[in-house]
């Protein structure tokens, strides 16, 4: 577990180990068997045997984190907050046993095992690109509870520490020692451990900031009035953007307040109160369930087709050089695969390379040098022919939403393929079913569908074609991991699985509008639902024309069973009669040609208001179990095919909101009995697009266990 070693230098080194886990981990085992180490340490430097003491990993990582399984159960707050202390006391009883302390990092230090660094002395990381460091833990609803955010605001000043914890961000061990994270980087090993004796050699006796007199918070405290005031400014912010949906970031700012104003022991007694509210929340147990449970499920091959080995791609061509097909090429690049980028014209497939160093260039989160840069740039191969896709391991078509066009160019490309290669292509909504009966393969075609925008997206929907092979499946899921993304597996049907259920969030507001609910009002209560943007501007974004292709696909699907959506005769008023198509048309819901983008004062003309609103909460519930009851619709028809890829292909694929986490867990959240009522109140005013799906009450246990 921990490994104690004394040099004659009078080092002594704590080498973590947990024995039967992959990485260490802080847990109630781990703390535990620090108590006697740290008494030990006490009365070493008692005797004057002690001159300091180094913290490092016998893994190829530090300490990943805590206990994600206890986080998860946690029920208790009082429970939280004691155990909270009790690991806040021992951080204490190591940054203050009278001898400095090296925290020498030899791989990712994440959560509370950046913490255990943050209360040691001195911080070496070994300099490895891939190590990760840092306090991620508002991704999943929660704040740092060990120290973490009282000792940031101490080492950074309340804003430094407010504007990082808000990001949650992953740092590599430059960005860390350039933001001031820590103190020193190693070129490997055995040069961390030689700077770890080294620094504690050169230094007699360490204390830290908030132990010493005199010593103050970097920047001021909340008691400074331009501080109090910029402190209310950014709630009134957090206000505006999360529509108090999202308790996180309110508690981290409550806690820098309120902790700059006292002592330190005092401020992380604030933190342990804040931090056993959030992680007990069901904010935190949603985002828990989807974002580690749910996605680490699909991650490890949940739906991946069993029996085929890893497969790597070298090489990918790519159809279009294009907006999306550039931001293809960008994310394959910057994942160290190499691409050949086609179009009609060389000239135009080095327009399109050129769209991709910009963005590189601005990828978030990725802040890549000049020196990845112009590796990544080498590996563009720009061309006018398909001969050249001949070493490719697989072509991706991402061409204009024309059938014709896409059978002609996937055609050609299929001529010069290897034998082992195989095809994807990124339609919105042509079926892959169709698209793969023109090729002389079928079994080796398959939908990728990307997202706009795809560099920033993170769900990517394998779409399986009828002759789909399942070999074919596995690549294309391996390939989507490969370049950092997650791949839900859908059958084919109309509009996949993340068009189709967003579109009903579209054609829900739009209804209401010829309802006469104002579209301010639409927009705003669209939002406080828990969305990125309203539906309005959804429609706009995606264009009235395909949210209107959608709804005829679905005729299609449905047949005389079809019951066509009152948001029909609005979409035919705005498209055919006002010549109002969306955002690329400059026109739609909103005004996109001016230099302010807002909602069309001609919409009240067409679509007069009603003074007999409805109850803001009924507009919330309907736009959200809109998409909840497709969402489960996808599941009955088997679209999907399972609740984890639902819930995270909602969250990643259109925006659900992930404190919710995801359109499944929405439901056991609310409560299925209670669902089920409001569903068939929903329906008894709205109509049959509110009705339950069977699999709701006979699948539910069994799907959900």
């Amino acid at each position: 577990m921990i490994t104690y070693t004394k040099d004659t230098d009078l080092i002594a080194t704590l080498t973590l180990d947990m024995k039967g886990r992959d990485a260490n981990i802080l847990n109630h085992e781990i703390v535990e068997a620090f108590v006697p180490v740290l008494e030990h340490l006490k009365k070493e430097k008692e005797k004057g045997k002690l001159r300091g003491v180094i913290i490092t990993s016998a893994k190829s990582s530090f300490l990943a984190g805590g206990d994600i399984e206890y986080l998860y159960k946690a029920a208790n707050p009082e429970a939280v907050f004691g155990y909270t202390q009790k690991l806040k006391g021992f951080f204490r009883d190591l940054e203050r046993p009278g001898v400095p302390v090296v925290a020498a990092i030899n791989g990712n230090a994440i959560g509370t095992g950046f913490e255990l660094a943050l209360a040691c002395h001195h911080r070496i990381v070994v300099n490895r690109p891939e190590i990760q460091l840092g306090l991620p833990e508002i991704h999943f609803g929660i704040m740092p509870g060990n120290g973490g955010v009282i000792r940031l605001m101490w080492l950074l000043g309340i804003k430094k520490a407010y504007d990082y914890l808000i990001r949650g961000e992953r740092m590599n061990p430059e960005k860390a020692l350039e933001h001031q994270l820590i103190d020193d980087l190693a070129a490997d090993e055995h040069e961390l451990l030689y700077k770890a004796k080294k620094w504690l050699l050169k230094v007699r006796e360490a204390s830290r900031p908030w132990d010493r007199e005199g010593c103050s918070i970097p920047g001021g405290t909340a008691k400074d009035p331009q501080m109090a005031r910029n402190i209310a400014k950014t709630a009134a912010a957090l206000s505006a953007r999360w529509k108090n949906n999202f308790p996180a970031p309110q508690a981290i700012l409550n806690t820098l307040y309120e902790g700059s104003r006292v002592d330190f022991d005092t401020a992380c007694r604030i933190e342990s109160r804040y931090y056993a509210k959030l992680l007990t929340s069901p904010e935190c147990k949603n985002m828990i369930k989807a974002l580690w449970f749910d996605l680490n499920a699909i991650h490890n091959g949940l739906k991946r087709p069993k029996g085929f080995g890893r497969f790597r791609p070298r090489k990918v061509g790519i159809i279009g050089a294009g907006t999306m097909g550039s931001a293809i090429a960008a994310v394959c690049v910057s994942n160290k695969i190499s691409v050949v980028l086609k179009d009609v014209s060389k000239m135009i497939a080095e327009q399109g390379r050129e769209r991709v160093a910009g963005i590189l260039r601005n990828m978030e989160d990725q802040n890549f040098d000049e020196k990845q840069l112009t590796a990544f740039m080498k590996k563009i191969e720009t061309t006018e022919n398909s001969e050249d896709f001949s070493d490719c391991d697989l072509v991706i078509e991402s061409v204009f939403e024309n059938q014709t066009v896409k059978t002609k160019v996937t055609r050609e490309a299929e001529q010069h393929l290897d034998d082992l290669a195989f095809i994807g292509s990124n339609t919105l909504s042509i079926p892959i079913t169709k698209l793969s009966k023109e090729v002389t393969h079928p079994e080796k075609f398959v939908g990728l569908h990307f997202l706009k925008p795809a560099e920033k997206k993170r769900l990517v929907e394998v779409v399986k074609g009828a002759s789909t092979s399942d070999e074919t499946i596995a690549k294309a899921f391996d390939f989507v991991r490969a370049i950092g993304k997650t791949p839900i597996v859908v059958n084919d049907s109309w509009g996949f699985y993340a068009s189709r259920v967003l579109n009903t969030y579209i054609l829900e507001g739009i209804t209401m509008l010829q309802e006469g609910v104002p579209a301010s009002v639409i927009e705003n209560l669209g939002r406080k639902a828990g969305m990125p943007i309203g539906p309005l501007q959804w429609a706009d974004e995606r264009s009235l024309e395909l949210v209107w292709r959608y709804e005829k696909q679905a005729a299609e699907h449905y047949g005389k069973k079809y019951v066509e959506h009152p948001a029909v005769s609005v979409l035919k008023t705005m498209i055919q009669e006002l010549s109002r198509k969306g955002k690329a048309s400059g026109k739609g819901f909103y005004d996109w040609s001016g230099k302010e983008v807002k909602i069309w004062n001609g919409l009240d003309e067409h679509f007069p208001n009603d003074p007999a609103a409805q109850p803001y909460q009924q507009i919330i519930e309907r736009l959200q179990f809109a998409q909840i009851i497709e969402a489960v619709w996808c599941i009955q028809e088997k679209v999907i095919n399972s609740v984890e890829e639902a819930n995270i292909g909602s969250i990643f694929g259109w925006g659900f909101p992930d404190f919710k986490g995801g359109v499944i867990q929405y439901i056991s959240s609310y409560g299925i009995n209670k669902f089920l009522d409001k569903c068939a109140e929903l329906e008894a005013v709205h109509g049959q697009r509110f009705s339950a799906p069977s699999w709701l009450r006979k699948k539910w246990t069994a799907t959900t266990n």
